[in-house]
């Protein structure tokens, strides 16, 4: 599943610079019997602007739907 996505954004955005994070337990939860982690990859498409800078608040300019199509509909072949 990773290397699909990997390749999608590759082939489908021009290979853009990104994050990825492991989100593991956090500290309140941390004596929970499970919990189920997850990985997010955030491609960095723009630039960080003055109102992120100044509030730490980043801004996400992509509607989750399209998002989903865009990345359903590329090909990995």
């Amino acid at each position: 599943m990773l290397r699909i996505n990997l390749i999608k954004l590759y082939r489908g955005l021009n290979d853009p610079d990104f994050n990825y994070v492991i989100d593991t337990a956090p500290v309140e939860d941390e004596n929970k019997p499970y919990y189920t982690w997850h990985m997010r990859i955030i491609p960095r498409l723009t630039e960080v602007a003055g109102f992120e800078i100044g509030s730490g608040i980043y801004i996400n300019t992509a509607v989750p739907e399209e998002t989903a199509e865009f990345m359903r509909n590329l090909d990995v072949k």
